[in-house]
C-alpha cells in the first residue's frame, strides 16, 4: 500500500502556526491569565510564569538564619539574615522586630551589598604625598601609620592649661566623626577612644 503524500506547507499552514503560538504566548502571559482567569487580584498563580516557578528563593536555600539591625540610620530596623555555606546570600525585614516590622527601606533591603558587591574595596590603598597612584598597604603596617600619626598630633597640639591657668588636659588637633553604618558598640567604643586621647571634639551623623 503506497503511503499517503505528506501535505506540502504552505503560507496558510506557516500563518497558523505561527497564530497558534502567538496564542498559547498570550494566554501565558501573567497579565492576561490576571484578567480570564479566576484571580483577578494577580495574588496567586495568574501572576506566576513557568520561569518564575522554575525559580527557588535563596531563603529557602539557606543553612541559618541570623537576627540583626540593619547598620544604617538611627531607626534601628530588623533584619533577617540568611547564611549559606558561611557567605551572607540574603537580607530580608525582620517581622518580628517592633521597630520595623518586617519592612526595610531601599538601602537597608540592599544591605547585603555591603558584603557581597564586586565593588566593596577590600584592600588598603595608600597614595604617598606628591604621589599619583593609589599603593596597596598590609593591614598591619596601615594601623601603624596611622597610629604614629595620632600620637603625634596628638603631643603637638596638647593644651594643659588655659592661658588663665585653668586646667584643661585636651587636644583640639584631633576629631571625631562617626558615620551612620555604625552599631552603638561601635560609637560606644570611638567615644571611649577620642575621649582617652583628650579630643573633645567628637560627632556622629546617627541622627539622621
Amino acid at each position: 500500500m503506497a503511503a499517503s503524500p505528506t501535505p506540502a506547507s504552505g503560507p496558510g499552514q506557516d500563518d497558523r502556526a505561527r497564530g497558534g503560538r502567538l496564542r498559547r504566548t498570550l494566554l501565558n502571559w501573567p497579565v492576561v491569565r490576571q484578567l480570564t482567569g479566576s484571580d483577578p487580584l494577580g495574588r496567586g498563580s495568574a501572576s506566576v510564569s513557568e520561569r518564575t516557578a522554575g525559580l527557588t528563593a535563596r531563603t529557602e536555600t539557606a543553612d541559618r538564619v541570623v537576627r540583626s539591625v540593619c547598620p544604617y540610620c538611627a531607626v534601628g530596623c530588623g533584619q533577617r539574615v540568611y547564611v549559606k555555606d558561611e557567605k551572607v546570600v540574603q537580607i530580608e525585614g525582620d517581622p518580628d522586630s517592633p521597630v520595623s516590622r518586617g519592612r526595610l527601606c531601599p538601602k537597608g533591603a540592599a544591605s547585603e551589598n555591603l558584603v557581597n558587591s564586586p565593588k566593596r574595596q577590600t584592600a588598603v590603598l595608600y597614595r604617598r604625598p606628591g604621589g599619583t597612584e593609589w599603593e596597596s598597604l598590609d593591614v598591619d603596617v596601615a594601623t601603624d601609620m596611622i597610629a604614629d600619626r595620632v600620637v603625634a598630633t596628638r603631643a603637638r597640639t596638647w593644651q594643659d592649661t588655659d592661658e588663665q591657668g585653668r586646667r584643661l588636659n585636651r587636644t583640639l588637633g584631633l576629631a571625631g566623626l562617626g558615620g551612620a553604618t555604625l552599631d552603638n558598640e561601635e560609637n560606644y567604643l570611638i567615644k571611649k577612644l577620642f575621649t582617652a586621647i583628650g579630643a573633645v571634639q567628637i560627632e556622629n551623623q546617627a541622627r539622621i
